[in-house]
């Protein structure tokens, strides 16, 4: 396996719900916040990357739609996931 998907797989299986678990909102939302805590590094230094940084905010709106809904279905795991990767509100 290559290094992406060793990481990918680690965080699969920290946020997991059961063995076979890959969609769950937590997990979608783990993968996101890895994924955007890696191109904001990418930026600190390709300031000029636009493309990119459109990407960034896609991500950061699908992510904010994935907290809403948790949220929306169940406040405990919400507030668990929320605690777990440092994400505000």
């Amino acid at each position: 396996m290559t290094e992406l998907n060793e990481r990918k797989a680690l965080v699969v299986k920290k946020y997991r719900l059961h063995e076979k678990d890959t969609g769950s909102p937590e997990v979608q939302i783990a993968l996101l916040t890895k994924r955007i805590s890696s191109l904001t590094e990418h930026f600190k230094s390709s300031i000029k990357d636009h493309q990119s940084r459109r990407g960034l905010l896609m991500m950061v709106g699908q992510r904010r739609r994935l907290i809403n809904y948790l949220r929306s279905k169940s406040v405990d795991r919400y507030k668990k996931v929320t605690k777990e990767l440092g994400l505000r509100k």
